[in-house]
């Protein structure tokens, strides 16, 4: 763990879930208050989260952001306020359909719903309870298709496969990253349950990286960026100041500068405070 810098925050970036949104999908009013005093100091605010584009634009507006969302793990990047794309960079198709194959394998098939996503859409196999559930907390429409092939028309965004059984979606994670070297595919988890794949290369720090040089000329140092899972180490590793949830897993907390109290107890709030707001 590095000590966190001194330089002044441009930009503060934020992860949703288990982040800025616990267990009632809602962002705390005491986030929402430090994150608009922050702005009242000229600080830049972002997203930058796994979901889908459509599913992030609800909490971009709640807390104000006011840069590009950056959703998939970085591989999509839109700016609301133009509805314009600036960064697209999906999963070749060949690669997409071994990844179908490789999650419908018969002893695989019945332990795991497989999400693919095109075009900010989401399409499954069937609406199972899993799905229910993903449905209801990312708040977007879901098209159910009998072969996830016939999707594959053009380069899905990402591929997940979700489980209950996470002690399979660490073997499944493991034995990808045998299968796939990082130029061929990137393969993280968000939470628990759910394993994703993205186009290789593509992660939040070099999202954050891209953003911060094409749209706000300004460079690492100058970012203050918070999350809570694998999927948010890069962004860690890149900003200024990395800060990870307490409701983190301890080797996240581990790579991070400072470690926040976690959602349920305001922690984004109480980062934001104590780095930007110096209060």
């Amino acid at each position: 763990m590095s000590s966190p810098s001194t330089a002044e925050i441009k930009l503060l970036i934020v992860d949703i879930d288990g982040t800025i949104a616990g267990k009632s999908n809602q962002v705390s009013t005491r986030v929402k208050q430090a994150i608009k005093a922050a702005q009242a100091q000229g600080v830049r605010v972002g997203i930058a989260t796994g979901r889908m584009y459509k599913s992030a634009l609800r909490f971009h507006h709640e807390i104000g952001a006011d840069i590009p969302i950056i959703a998939y793990q970085g591989a999509w990047i839109q700016d609301p306020a133009t509805g314009i794309t600036h960064r697209h960079l999906p999963v070749p198709v060949e690669i997409a359909r071994e990844l179908i194959d490789y999650f419908e394998q018969t002893h695989l098939a019945d332990k795991l719903s497989i999400h693919v996503y095109r075009d900010d859409c989401l399409y499954v196999r069937d609406i199972n309870p899993d799905t229910e559930l993903y449905i209801g907390r990312s708040g977007i429409p879901v098209t159910p298709v009998t072969d996830l092939r016939t999707v594959l028309i053009d380069r899905p965004t990402k591929i997940l496969a979700m489980s209950e059984d996470t002690d399979l979606i660490q073997s499944l994670l493991l034995d990808l990253r045998q299968r796939y070297s990082p130029s061929e595919l990137h393969v993280t988890t968000s939470v628990p349950i759910f394993l994703e794949t993205t186009q290789s290369g593509v992660n939040k720090g070099s999202a954050i990286d891209y953003v911060a040089k094409e749209f706000l000329g300004i460079t690492a140092e100058n970012i203050l960026a918070i999350g809570d899972n694998y999927n948010d180490v890069e962004m860690l590793a890149y900003a200024g100041i990395g800060v990870a949830m307490g409701n983190a897993p301890a080797d996240v907390q581990s790579l991070a500068d400072w470690v926040a109290p976690d959602i349920e107890a305001d922690g984004v709030a109480i980062a934001v405070e104590k780095f930007i707001l110096n209060s």
